[in-house]
């Protein structure tokens, strides 16, 4: 490996900084959403810890790390590129989180050019810890979170029902009688998660021994949460039904969460205690030889005094992605003129209508710009309900949520899910749709959903993150809508029948759509 040989070490610390101010500015969006889902996201609080626990990781190991030279490699070159690529990729496709991987691709790869592979791996496990900062991208938390709500509920309702009290469960929704609680997103047990994996990941990294101590450690943060999760959940069924909706609300509510993750806590110290005690940790190794003649660490002020080539290399290539970005001018998003959901029209072609709302919690999740929620008969008494929900803008992690995630929350279950191709007897109307059939007890329902982006009907999730990338670099738009009909199915009736009337309620429905969600 090449070096550049320099007369003092201030021009070597000064392309260090260099290095790290053209990738602060390369990722100052990208910083700032961090920043932004730190403080705004109580599951992900604990982020703004992770940079300084992974300096100080490095700073307490500074004496033994000052005595490995900086040999560089080339094999940082393509974590930097890889990074680069993948920010381009999060940025148009609108998904913050690749944007956020990138980040750690490019300062990485920036390590790796200027320490070399030996240094590089001591270095590892502090750099590894940087990505508990990075929140999940949005398809896999959500499912994530659904399926923890789930199973937590489950959990805490047989705890509760262990405890003598009658209880019935549907999906997410504890009905205890005269009360019902629902197991939101935000006790899905996600807060205790992401805290306690990290807790984990460094009680990991400090504990001395074999690799599967470490990983047993590691790993058991998850059931632990998930039973302290269903734990409290439990404990809030049982004193609900004892003293009232008052025990699951206000500081008694947040105190009990508090208290789960310091039992929580508790028993990840359980686990590490009983992996010591049954595995002992190794004799530790004698100290490194200090005798004469051994070579000393270079002066912590020499160190930068020989630069190896590839993090010259390395620094120039994150500096012209940082000027590209500054020179760049920002293109305003295209917003095309729509018609707003409140002028939707009631009647349309046979079909008679009336409105309803979305609870305040579920319009704060959601966090779209626009939505219809209606329920509409047909003629004969079909009844159909539809729902459209319309992002002016899908940037910034914010998209529409698929039915498939969401339907298991509220207590039904998908019987049956297929591509359907969507056709009216006049073939006034023809594009594919998802078909799901579903059951809630006694009670079956049809359901159609396909996806608008942008002219397009689209019926796969993955296809969607596709053209959203597509059209935001050649485009320039992000608009889209998830459109949602749902029939009842009552015994013995003709399924085909029902498909028909979907049919012409989505013809007869066609053109005041393309209104409000444009092509």
């Amino acid at each position: 490996m090449s070096h550049v040989q320099l007369r003092s070490a201030v021009p070597g610390y000064a392309l260090l900084a260099l290095a790290l101010l053209a990738a602060a500015l390369l990722f100052a969006q990208a910083i700032q959403q961090l920043y932004s889902v730190w403080n705004l996201q109580p599951e992900y609080s604990y982020g703004i810890l992770i940079p300084i626990l992974s300096v100080f990781l490095i700073w307490r190991d500074r004496q033994s790390l000052r005595g490995l030279p900086l040999t560089g490699s080339w094999y940082g070159l393509p974590l930097i590129v890889a990074g680069l690529v993948l920010r381009v990729i999060g940025q148009f496709g609108t998904m913050p989180a690749l944007v956020h991987y990138a980040l750690l691709l490019v300062l990485y790869g920036l390590v790796l050019s200027l320490t070399g592979p030996v240094l590089f791996r001591r270095l590892l496990m502090p750099l590894l810890i940087l990505v508990f900062m990075v929140p999940l991208p949005p398809i896999f938390s959500e499912q994530l979170s659904l399926q923890l709500q789930l199973l937590s509920s489950q959990i805490g309702v047989w705890i509760i029902r262990t405890a003598g009290v009658s209880v019935f469960l549907e999906g997410n929704i504890i009905d205890l009688g005269t009360y019902q609680l629902e197991v939101a997103e935000a006790c899905s047990g996600l807060r205790y998660l992401f805290p306690l994996m990290t807790l984990a990941f460094l009680v990991a990294y400090a504990l001395r021994g074999p690799f599967w101590r470490r990983a047993v450690l590691f790993l058991s943060s998850i059931p632990i949460t998930v039973l302290m999760n269903s734990l409290r959940i439990g404990l809030i069924g049982i004193t609900v039904d004892r003293w009232g909706t008052k025990m699951a609300e206000g500081v008694l509510h947040d105190f009990e969460g508090w208290a789960v993750f310091m039992m929580s806590c508790l028993a990840l110290a359980a686990v590490y205690w009983v992996l010591t005690k049954w595995s002992p940790a190794p004799a530790p190794r004698a100290a490194a030889s200090t005798a004469a003649g051994a070579e000393k660490p270079a002066p912590a002020l020499d160190l930068l005094k020989t630069i190896p080539r590839s993090f010259v290399i390395a620094t120039a290539v994150v500096a012209v992605g940082a000027g590209i970005e500054i020179m760049t001018p920002e293109r305003p998003e295209v917003s095309p003129a729509r018609t707003e959901f409140a002028d939707f029209p009631m009647h349309m072609s046979g079909w008679a209508g009336h409105r309803s709302a979305l609870e305040p919690t579920v319009l704060d999740a959601l966090r779209l710009d626009d939505y219809i929620l209606a329920d509409y008969q047909g003629d004969d008494g079909t009844p159909v309900n539809l729902y459209v929900a319309f992002y002016q803008s899908q940037r910034n992690g914010l998209s529409v949520h698929s039915p498939r995630r969401c339907i298991p929350g509220g207590g039904w279950n998908i019987t049956s899910f297929e591509r359907y191709q969507l056709n009216t007897a006049d073939h006034r109307a023809s594009w594919p749709v998802n078909r799901v059939l579903i059951e809630h007890g006694n009670q079956k329902a049809l359901v159609y959903y396909w996806f608008r982006e942008r002219g397009r009907r689209v019926t796969n999730e993955y296809v969607v993150r596709w053209y959203l990338f597509w059209d935001s670099l050649v485009h320039n738009r992000t608009d889209g809508a998830l459109v949602r009909l749902v029939v009842p199915v009552p015994e013995g009736t003709n399924l085909s029948r029902l498909d028909a009337r979907l049919a012409e309620f989505a013809a007869a429905a066609e053109e005041p759509l393309s209104h409000a969600v444009p092509d």
